[in-house]
């Protein structure tokens, strides 16, 4: 741990308890359960746990950790957890749950403790949406610090760009409003950053005016994985823009929550999401509806509140590893090598291996520049298992092996995606001017360095 400054000599329990209006718990105190992140594998035993209810309350929160040679790390819903020990004070902002909604601005405001599908049912009235990623259960704060890869990614281009403000509370206390006009260097950083520049309290969104989409998944029989993965490959490669698609190997577990057709075998998920007239949308589907009988044939038209049935993500916690690069292409070894270690007959332990298609809107620059360095990858490769009997222990070993396979075509990382918290893991999402830029900016807002926790870039990350 990095000591900052000398203690004042009172304690940090009786300093934080005296500061804030939110409640404040240590480890093994009613109330700390709260603090659980989803991943339930990760380790969290912070000094302490804060729910801010404000702004003001995340302000005293640093400065007294400052004070007394503490760092803070930041939570909302738990998913993006990363180990948490005595050294840190983990401010938790789920209380921080304010949202408005602007019809005729076509705006939201929304505090760190609000999810996606609240925002995006509350917008839903209106005809208007919010860019949420696939797991709308997920925090809105985390998502777009993180730049927000949606299932709309490749038509309307990171959930991020849509962003049109922050309030920040920097390491040194300060209550910023960020905008591309005020602050406009910590606006860069923060759609991107992650935790490096502050603690977000709330963001200011666009809303576009979408009311449903076509789209949905596919799911085949695990058998047939070759030929599925082959004619998504291909049919993918020129995918107009109106049309977003990833395709993942799975093997669901035999719990009530998983449909019967896909429980406790390996199958196969094409996903897809289109903003074009159903008509049109249908006819470019149609190819892959037709390489194999669809076990399961879930594509229709949807609200855009129902956006979440893309991918089907969890919602209940659970114990799980996850990896993932960025893959330059998808070529036939790549695709080859991946069914090799995870298609049929693998004996794979991963619950989810998806390959996500990029490009389109995503590719091109956004009106206001941020620190996402990724623009040109045309695919993602992620993987999830989970941590329990009997597999548990093969689940990292196995996904280390995927992803070392994919080493000649790995170019990088995504802040959202990356469970890492060492030098190498978090200088894999940036180019080499862009963590120059965060260190030093991070340098400028927080000398002291009390948001040293966690997923930030400072200055001890090699270029």
């Amino acid at each position: 741990m990095t000591v900052i400054t000398p203690s004042t000599g009172t304690d940090p329990l009786t300093d934080l308890r005296a500061a804030v209006a939110g409640v404040v718990v240590r480890p093994g105190e009613p109330g700390f359960e709260r603090a659980i992140p989803w991943n339930v594998a990760v380790p969290t035993d912070p000094y302490a746990v804060v729910f801010v209810e404000s702004a003001a309350d995340v302000a005293a929160t640093l400065r007294i950790a400052a004070r007394h040679g503490l760092t803070v790390g930041v939570n909302a819903t738990g998913h993006g957890a990363l180990p948490l020990d005595q050294g840190t004070v983990l401010v938790h902002t789920s209380a921080l749950d304010g949202l408005e909604i602007d019809p005729q601005a076509r705006t939201a405001k929304v505090g760190a403790g609000v999810k996606w599908q609240r925002v995006i049912e509350a917008a839903a009235p209106h005809g208007l949406a919010g860019l949420g990623g696939s797991a709308p259960d997920a925090g809105v704060v985390g998502f777009l610090t993180g730049c927000g890869i949606g299932p709309f990614v490749r038509t309307l281009g990171l959930s991020s760009d849509h962003v049109r403000s922050f309030e920040l509370v920097t390491g040194q206390g300060d209550i910023l409003h960020v905008t591309p006009a005020s602050h406009a260097e910590l606006f860069w950083g923060l759609r991107g950053g992650k935790a490096t520049l502050g603690i977000v309290t709330s963001v200011e969104i666009d809303l576009l005016p979408i009311s449903e989409f076509y789209g949905g998944a596919l799911y085949f029989d695990g058998a047939d994985a070759a030929a599925v993965f082959l004619a998504w490959r291909d049919w993918s490669l020129d995918l107009p823009e109106h049309a977003n698609t990833s395709i993942a190997l799975l093997h669901l577990p035999p719990l009530p929550e998983v449909p019967p057709p896909l429980a406790g075998k390996l199958t196969v998920a094409v996903r897809y999401a289109s903003l074009a007239d159903p008509e049109t949308a249908e006819a470019l589907i149609a190819p892959l509806r037709a390489v194999a009988t669809p076990i399961i044939d879930a594509i229709a038209v949807m609200p855009y509140a129902a956006m979440g049935a893309i991918h089907a993500d969890p919602v209940d916690p659970m114990p799980s590893f996850e990896s993932a690069t960025l893959l330059s292409e998808f070529n036939d070894t790549v695709l080859d090598t991946l069914l090799a270690l995870a298609g049929p007959g693998s004996q794979s332990p991963q619950v989810v291996v998806e390959v996500r298609r990029f490009g389109g809107a995503m590719a091109r620059p956004a009106t206001h520049r941020s620190a996402f360095c990724h623009r040109d990858a045309g695919y993602h490769l992620f993987t999830v298992g989970v941590l329990a009997p009997p597999v548990a222990e093969h689940v990292a070993p196995h996904a280390a092996s995927i992803m070392g396979a994919m080493a000649p075509w790995a170019i990088g990382e995504l802040p959202n995606f990356n469970p890492g918290i060492t030098p190498e893991r978090i200088s894999s999402c940036y180019d080499e001017d862009t963590l120059a830029w965060l260190s030093a900016l991070a340098e400028r807002h927080d000398p002291e360095g009390v948001l040293r926790a966690g997923q930030v870039v400072r200055i001890t990350t090699p270029v």
